[in-house]
């Protein structure tokens, strides 16, 4: 399965749809919030809301004000959480579309077998 069409199908099944905006959710307040808050451009809030979400934080940005940095604190810690769940479902979901196709291979030559007989 393409990544494209697997990361779409896994927006699309209702079973992670909490996690999904959970996740989105999280990444617009931090973008809403750095955006308003500390000034940055659109791309500049967003970037540095899923960087710091990744605990990547590469240290070109960092919130100026008091709020934004008690903000930062609190986004950390309910978002990192969320995040990395995001990608764990996404990589269980990933498997399990891998272990159907590998199952339908296998059923496939069987058939092919049966016949062939």
């Amino acid at each position: 399965m393409y990544p494209l069409k697997l990361f779409f199908d896994f927006l699309r099944d209702k079973t992670y749809r909490p996690l999904v905006i959970s996740t989105f959710s999280i990444l617009l307040s931090g973008m809403l919030v750095y955006h308003f808050v500390e000034g940055w451009r659109w791309i500049d809030a967003l970037y540095f809301s899923v960087v710091t979400l990744a605990t990547v934080g590469y240290g070109d940005f960092s919130p100026a004000t008091d709020f934004g940095k008690i903000f930062t604190i609190f986004y950390l810690l309910t978002g990192i959480g969320i995040l990395f769940g995001f990608a764990d479902a996404f990589y269980r979901h990933r498997i399990a579309k891998y272990e159907e196709a590998k199952e339908r291979v296998r059923n496939d030559k069987k058939k092919r077998n049966r016949i062939k007989e």
